[in-house]
């Protein structure tokens, strides 16, 4: 009975001592971190269109443009024209007058259409006693009315008119030039994203095999102090691991030089952003070829989204309108005007208004036979060239696909050379381990079978690098970009 009660007391002690435990002592269950985010190549892509400064500096072209058009825009902006003039003189017609000093005060806004046609419109404020014969109002004051027509040449196609409509194409030119921008660095970004995945595969491939030199080097070196290895067993082996750890150093340089280049596509606000060790994802599987139709169907939208067949258009078109322009200069000049007087001493006289026509015709017209002939040699060459870029771009599709499907043969190929060596690198290691070859042998079986696996290794690299030539050559990186690019995360046990 006191055992049972000594029990009850101890159990109901411990229990107060836990309650009057602090929270703050109770720690939470630990759970495991995450692994790292694989780094993928679409992340790279989506890295550049947001934060690159090559791709952000082709924007600005936007900007030039807009600025071009408003530059072309000035040679049509309104003018407001203050201008007072006065002249002393004796009149001829009144000479008891004496010496006169008289004028005006124009005020008026001189406009110009792109057409040709220019215009004058305001009001005239005379200065001294002036005969006011048209358009006159108030007190001596004369509406100012007046204009110029050029009935031939300028008319609708005139040089100012001409650097509008070249204005107007320089937007869809700096949308070309952002396009191939982007191409360029979205190529160049995912081939460097292959090479920088594929020397981290490399360098593997070299620790693992360093770890299996050191391992036998461990082996060989105890069998040797017992008396059941040759002492030059022992330096064949250690002079391997020396070796071994020399193309490791080279291997882990490789991967260094190449993620740095990698960090050039990945940029902050403070700079390039030098990838993890912990983000390299694994080589994917090679997938299968496009269809012909589908490839038929990619040249032809490559043949019309491709920056430079597109750049080739907007000069064709910028060469037409100097064509025109040109053209226009071989007709004769024919302009009509109707103008207040300006000088005056005519104006207080009673000279209103002047009319009149003029023409020009230059007999030989050299200058403008000249230009037409250049703008048309241009014209003809505009026209191979886009023949050229075309086929170019055709030639470029071939070539990609067949960069997938060779590189799809050499995995294929290389991968079965890998298992090949491992089985002689297997066997040569039993053998070995029977006294019935020696070190020598299982080195050079172990190094082909390491160079072997780089082969499949580079192998996969160069397919994946060979798709990316695909989306580059069908123009798929020269739409506009994506507003939101996925990420794929996969936890590994």
């Amino acid at each position: 009975m006191r055992r049972l009660f000594a029990l009850s007391a101890l159990t109901a002690s411990i229990l107060i001592g836990l309650t009057a435990l602090p929270l703050q002592a109770v720690e939470p269950p630990k759970t495991k971190p995450l692994p790292a985010i694989p780094l993928s190549v679409d992340e790279v892509l989506a890295w550049i269109d947001r934060t690159h400064p090559l791709l952000k500096g082709a924007g600005t072209e936007k900007l030039v443009a807009r600025g071009k058009i408003l530059k072309a825009l000035g040679a049509f902006e309104p003018t407001l024209v203050n201008d007072m003039e006065m002249e002393r003189f004796i009149s001829q017609i009144r000479p008891d007058k004496g010496i006169q000093t008289v004028g005006f005060n124009d005020t008026f806004i001189d406009m110009r259409h792109p057409s040709g046609i220019k215009g004058i419109a305001g009001v005239r404020q005379s200065i001294g006693d002036a005969v006011i014969p048209d358009l006159g109002f108030g007190n001596n004051n004369q509406l100012l009315l007046g204009g110029s027509i050029p009935l031939l040449r300028g008319l609708l196609v005139n040089p100012e008119n001409a650097e509008l409509q070249r204005s107007g194409l320089a937007d869809p030119r700096a949308d070309i030039q952002i396009s191939e921008t982007r191409q360029n660095l979205f190529l160049a970004a995912a081939t460097q994203y292959w090479d920088w995945v594929a020397a981290w595969k490399l360098a593997d491939v070299q620790k693992r095999a360093l770890k299996v030199a050191e391992d036998r080097m461990g082996q060989i070196e105890g069998r040797a102090k017992a008396g059941a290895a040759a002492p030059l067993d022992v330096v064949e082996a250690q002079q391997e691991v020396q070796r071994r750890r020399e193309i490791l150093i080279g291997a882990q340089r490789a991967v260094e030089q190449e993620q740095y280049k990698l960090s050039l596509f990945l940029w902050d606000s403070h700079g390039p952003v030098v990838p993890n060790a912990d983000r390299v994802p694994d080589l994917p599987k090679p997938q299968p070829l496009p269809t012909p139709e589908i490839v038929q169907a990619d040249k032809v939208n490559a043949r019309v989204q491709r920056p430079e067949v597109r750049e080739v258009q907007i000069d064709a078109q910028m060469n037409n309108i100097d064509l025109e322009l040109a053209k226009n200069n071989l007709l004769p000049s024919l302009d009509a005007e109707a103008a207040p007087a300006r000088a005056p001493e005519k104006f207080v006289l009673g000279l209103g208004y002047r009319f009149g026509v003029e023409f020009k015709m230059p007999f030989l017209q050299r200058r403008s036979r000249g230009e037409v002939l250049e703008a048309q040699g241009k014209a003809d060459r505009f026209v191979l060239v886009q023949k050229y870029r075309e086929q170019q771009v055709v030639v470029e599709v071939d070539n990609a696909l067949s960069g997938i499907e060779r590189a799809k043969q050499r995995i294929t190929a290389s991968f079965q050379a890998l298992q090949l060596a491992r089985t002689l690198e297997e066997g040569e290691r039993f053998r070995l381990s029977l006294g019935a070859t020696s070190v020598l042998f299982v080195n050079l079986r172990e190094r082909n079978a390491v160079d072997a696996e780089n082969q499949w290794l580079r192998a996969q690299a160069d397919y994946q690098k060979a798709i990316a030539q695909y989306q580059w050559a069908i123009g798929s990186w020269a739409k506009s970009p994506a507003t939101a690019i996925p990420v794929n995360y996969k936890v590994t046990p």
